[in-house]
């Protein structure tokens, strides 16, 4: 699990294809005031990977091809900077939002226009994921959590404060940029939860809300 609270910023240093798969190293140096561990998971762009081959401040990653498929790690090339945060540790402050890593779609910068001292990005996100994004909800993009602060049909917007533009890589975004795009995962349990639901009754009940904390309220003030 990660916070979505970018630790700094690393670069890309070689790429090759083994197997149909991909191989990154990435440079470290902004991250690891403390060594990697092999194996430990890392955040790349919002991307969960595992860490291999570790030398000194740069660590190797695999990508699989369904990684690829889902995210924007096959498009990055030697020299692109990328967003790093080492996993959440029991205990550290939770800062950003409970963040798994796992990229639900790939997203597209339709707008960047600056909103006082911040920037104001408008997003296009798949259809399918329109339902999981939601105004003063959070959302991950490429690894970094944020508020959203509109939505309308496929897009919504966020602000993004000159500290966040200036320690991760969305200050280098411009229209036409994809990035790596994943919804609040309680969003995503309670629409397991309501699907469960119906497959029992066929729809959402006053007993449901009831159950969900919802109208309880209402219910006291009768």
């Amino acid at each position: 699990m990660f916070t979505g609270l970018v630790q700094g910023k690393g670069k890309i240093t070689a790429r090759r294809f083994c197997g149909g798969d991909l191989q990154l190293r990435i440079d470290t140096a902004a991250l690891c005031k403390v060594a990697l561990d092999e194996g430990e998971s890392i955040a790349v762009n919002g991307v969960c990977l595992t860490a291999t081959a570790i030398d000194g401040s740069a660590f190797g990653a695999d990508v699989s091809n369904e990684t690829l498929a889902a995210t924007t790690l096959g498009t990055l090339e030697v020299g692109d900077d990328v967003n790093l945060e080492r996993s959440l540790v029991l205990g550290q402050a939770l800062g950003g939002h409970l963040v798994t890593g796992h990229v639900d779609g790939v997203g597209e910068i339709l707008r960047v226009v600056q909103d006082g001292r911040s920037s104001r990005l408008q997003i296009s996100l798949p259809g399918a994921l329109t339902q999981y994004i939601a105004a003063r909800g959070s959302v991950c993009v490429d690894g970094v959590s944020l508020t959203v602060n509109e939505v309308q049909g496929n897009k919504f917007s966020v602000n993004v404060v000159p500290h966040t533009m200036a320690v991760t890589t969305l200050g280098e975004y411009g229209p036409g940029t994809r990035v790596n795009i994943e919804v609040d995962i309680i969003a995503r349990y309670l629409e397991r939860l309501l699907q469960g639901r119906e497959d029992e009754t066929g729809g959402i009940d006053a007993d449901l809300l009831e159950r969900f904390g919802f109208g309880r309220e209402h219910k006291q003030g009768q």
